[in-house]
């Protein structure tokens, strides 16, 4: 079972490589909010598999936080550039 898990959080971190892409090669300021918030999630999502492989409730707990607060920043931050830009 434990090796299945490594497998899976593998493939967690080359799904976390893509958006990384992606924000590199793009040039528009709501793309690369996107893809760094989609990296937020991924992170957190693999902090969430790191908690269950060392059977540790407290790693859980900061990744559950991570994942429902980590975007707030990047929400404000395009409602603060939406508004300079109607300004």
């Amino acid at each position: 079972m434990n090796s299945s898990l490594n497998l899976i959080l593998m493939l967690m971190i080359v799904a976390m490589l893509i958006p990384i892409y992606a924000a590199w090669q793009a040039n528009d300021v709501w793309q690369k909010m996107l893809a760094l918030a989609s990296v937020s999630s991924k992170a957190s999502m693999i902090i969430l598999v790191v908690s269950v492989l060392r059977d540790d409730w407290m790693i859980g707990v900061v990744a559950t936080i991570v994942l429902s607060v980590g975007n707030a920043g990047f929400m404000i931050l395009a409602h603060l550039l939406k508004r300079m830009d109607h300004s």
